[in-house]
């Protein structure tokens, strides 16, 4: 493997332990410059989504509440109680039958 990283267009993996004496002072300090940029956009994302958490959290149980108190409002309603048992179909005659 060492010979394909040697041959690969793309820059070696430096070990800081092993290379320290191949890095120039502005190489180490190009390196803690992105180090901290790093940092910082981890430090924004981390609160970007913990915001983007809080929101959703927040907009589930809005819906829930709001879910779970109409049906206790509809379980409250008695109109189908109030109602009257439709009335028995009057059975006609044989006699009312036959006028025909």
């Amino acid at each position: 493997m060492q010979a394909d990283e040697k041959n690969s267009e793309f820059m070696p993996k430096l070990d800081l332990v092993r290379d320290k004496n191949k890095l120039k002072y502005s190489d180490l300090i190009y390196m803690k410059q992105a180090e901290e940029i790093a940092i910082q956009k981890a430090f924004i994302y981390r609160r970007t989504r913990t915001r983007c958490t809080v929101a959703g959290i927040s907009i589930a149980s809005v819906a829930l509440g709001i879910y779970l108190y109409t049906i206790h409002a509809v379980k409250q309603e008695t109109f189908l109680n109030d109602l009257n048992e439709p009335e028995k179909i009057i059975e006609k005659t044989k006699s009312d039958t036959n006028i025909a």
